[in-house]
């Protein structure tokens, strides 16, 4: 069950500071470098106060990780389910060519290989973003673009993995249109999905 946090002592605004302060230590010094002592330093809050609300640092950092501007993006309503995809692809793609963001991607990433903690937080926060992303399914299935039960998990893990890999382990350039090309790769098996689901024709 989660632990109810005050508000208090500045609210949301402390709350933004420490979150930035926890976010900058992990990718300075990983999992293993973070401590709440020193977020406390960083962020200028108490950490008795940074205890109160958060009990331990994997409870502070899974906060972090989803509550944090850093790692945080609109998903925009292009009128079809291709033009979400390229965006959603191209915000992406922002966020990890971004040194800050792709920084605190790749710490949390390497903690979730090496501590089960940091990997559930990891598992949690990709839930999380698959959640905010179900809309542009639910859009796609009323226009009639997808089948009622088309699963999009497996499109969403093909289209982020393509992006990290190629961020963060081929080091390779996005310059271009990327994103678009990827996301043109993708619709091709989702349009044959979607054909194959279609009922046949009377």
């Amino acid at each position: 069950m989660a632990t109810k946090r005050s508000t208090g002592e500045g609210g949301p605004r402390r709350k933004a500071e420490i979150f930035a302060a926890t976010l900058d230590l992990l990718a300075g010094h990983g999992y293993d470098g973070l401590t709440i002592e020193g977020v406390a330093q960083a962020s200028g809050v108490n950490k008795t106060t940074i205890y109160r609300w958060w009990p331990s640092k994997s409870e502070l950092l899974r906060d972090a990780l989803l509550h944090s501007r850093t790692l945080h993006f609109e998903i925009a309503d292009t009128g079809n389910l291709r033009g979400d995809l390229a965006d959603l692809a191209a915000r992406v793609q922002a966020l990890l060519t971004e040194d800050r963001s792709r920084t605190v991607v790749e710490a949390a990433l390497v903690g979730a290989v090496r501590h089960e903690a940091m990997r559930e937080m990891v598992i949690s926060f990709l839930d999380d973003r698959f959640g905010r992303h179900q809309p542009i399914f639910e859009r796609a299935v009323r226009r009639g673009e997808l089948p009622a039960e088309f699963d999009p998990a497996p499109l969403v893990d093909a289209m982020a993995g393509a992006l990290w890999i190629r961020a963060l382990v081929r080091r390779g350039p996005m310059a271009g249109d990327f994103a678009g090309h990827l996301v043109s790769l993708l619709m091709e098996g989702v349009d044959q999905a979607a054909r194959r689901s279609a009922p046949p024709a009377r």
